[in-house]
Order: C-alpha cells, then structure tokens, then sequence
C-alpha cells in the first residue's frame, strides 16, 4: 500500500490543528508556509475532512480551522480513510490463491492496527529526537 501525498498531507493539516487544539482557528495558509506544501492543495483536502466531521471552519477576519474532535479520539486510519480510500496492500484479494490471500490480509490487518491505533494526538506529539512526550508512537 502507497500513501499518496493527499494522505501525507492530510495527517499534516491534522497534526498543525492537534498542536494548536485549544488556541483557537489556524489558517491553511500558516500550516501551507510552515510545511512548504501549496495552500491550493491544501484546501481540496480539507474539503472532504470537514464533510466527515474531522475539521470545522470558523468564518471572519480571524477564522480558519479547527479540530472537529479530540485530537486522542482521531487516528491516523480515520484520516487516510477519508483521502485515500479503503486500506488494502493488493486489490482483488477475494479472488487470489488461498496463501496468497492470507498474506495480503496479515499485511492488510498489521497497516490497519497500525494507523488505527496512532491518535492525531500521538502524531502531534512526536519530536524530532524520536521521543513523544509519553505517548507510543509505532509508525
């Protein structure tokens, strides 16, 4: 399974908002310039995370976006659910040969664990020297 660059950014936008939670409306254009990423792209997939309910937008000259929820009650498997479609390492494993099949899903079910039980929160506090503030952090 490849995670494209919607997925990646996608838990990007997610981790600025989780770091900021509490403080208040973030712009896409400050999460854009402090990640070098295109605030147009940006705005496509915050889209489809405010229709699910994962981020909020608040109008006005000091608007922006926020956290639909706690950021300990948002994984990274919510996110790349939404921008990415289901998680499935092949496509077609109903029809594979039984061993192979059974591969493919041990692997589906190991990415699975794995995004699913990484909060936004647990992504948000991860530093850079690998530490994460109390939290465990397999990805």
């Amino acid at each position: 399974m490849k995670i494209s660059t919607k997925g990646r950014y996608g838990l990007t936008i997610m981790m600025e908002l989780a770091k900021k939670h509490g403080e208040g409306p973030i712009s896409l254009k400050s999460i854009a310039q402090a990640n070098n990423l295109s605030e147009h792209y940006l705005e496509q997939l915050v889209a489809p995370l405010r229709n699910a309910g994962y981020v909020r937008s608040i109008r006005g000259a000091y608007g922006g976006y926020v956290l639909g929820d706690d950021p300990n009650k948002i994984t990274a498997g919510d996110i790349i659910r939404i921008l990415e479609g289901p998680i499935s390492p092949v496509e077609g494993i109903e029809d594979e040969e039984p061993a192979k099949k059974a591969l493919w899903m041990k692997i589906r079910d190991a990415v699975k664990d794995v995004l699913d039980s990484t909060t936004i929160e647990d992504l948000a506090n991860h530093k850079e020297d690998g530490s994460t503030d109390g939290y465990m952090f397999y990805i």
